[in-house]
């Protein structure tokens, strides 16, 4: 409940959830709990809706686990799937349907794996994963394609490894997004904050546990040789809609001053 991760079928509940154990994310207060796909559907419905010309969200409503929403990215090579929602239902599978159905499944790190199974299982889909979190894979699935730095699912999107707040943190350039200036799809391997002028990484989100100036710097310059204009992050809202590379560069400098200890113009 907390995650939204899936696990494989079983007949009762599994003793733990090795993704909410772990210091990146948490266990609730009244402890772990589980639920099902059939139970989560008697109140939560799937809701797709288009961000940009040739890009829809997918997310629940109301928002399940973490809350992250989807997006997927179309094209003539095919459409692919980037972080998945903890929650599907039928009326998400006929919508993307009629958008051609998915090539290829990924994510930004593992708390945003949801029910990738379901969704690769429904359009015969590829999940392509860094190969360095195979370890947090919930739900196996013989879908699963493992990658080191870089895949290209379809022509024009890169998946590429950047590390931080998990060792295979990965973002998803799609070069023909924003007519053409480029697109960064972000997750949490660099999060856009609540004040959409700014990103921030951090090694554990809901514990507020930062990452190194050396790791932060690495991750901007594996994004640094990319054009884009524009950054989607996690949730609906969470978007840099213009000039976003510019902005990157400024929130990276700023992280790095006041990790280090560096005095910072109050304001």
């Amino acid at each position: 409940m907390t995650c939204g991760n899936q696990q494989l079928s079983t007949p009762s509940p599994p003793p733990n959830c090795a993704i909410c154990d772990d210091p990146r994310q948490y266990v609730g207060l009244s402890g772990q709990e589980w639920t099902t796909l059939e139970e989560l559907g008697r109140r939560h419905r799937s809701v797709i809706r288009e961000v940009e010309t040739g890009m829809w969200g997918v997310g629940a409503e109301p928002p399940f686990g973490i809350g992250q929403r989807g997006l997927i990215v179309t094209t003539p090579a095919g459409n692919v799937m980037w972080d998945v929602p903890g929650f599907v239902d039928e009326a998400a599978f006929d919508v993307v349907r009629d958008l051609g159905g998915l090539t290829a499944i990924s994510a930004s790190h593992p708390h945003f794996y949801g029910v990738m199974g379901e969704w690769a299982e429904a359009f015969d889909a590829a999940i392509l994963l860094p190969s360095v979190d195979r370890e947090w894979v919930t739900r196996p699935s013989p879908s699963i394609e493992y990658y080191e730095d870089t895949a290209d699912p379809v022509p024009g999107i890169r998946l590429l490894r950047c590390g931080g707040h998990f060792p295979g943190s990965a973002v998803l350039h799609w070069e023909a997004g924003a007519g053409g200036a480029g697109v960064l799809l972000t997750g949490d391997t660099i999060t856009v904050v609540q004040d959409r002028d700014w990103v921030s990484i951090m090694w554990s989100y809901p514990n507020l546990v930062p990452v190194d100036e050396d790791t932060v710097r690495s991750i901007a310059a594996r994004v640094g040789s990319l054009t884009f204009d524009r950054i989607y992050g996690g949730w609906w809202e969470r978007v840099i809609a213009s000039d976003a590379k510019a902005k990157l560069a400024m929130s990276i400098e700023r992280y790095v001053s006041m990790i280090g200890g560096v005095p910072h113009r109050q304001e």
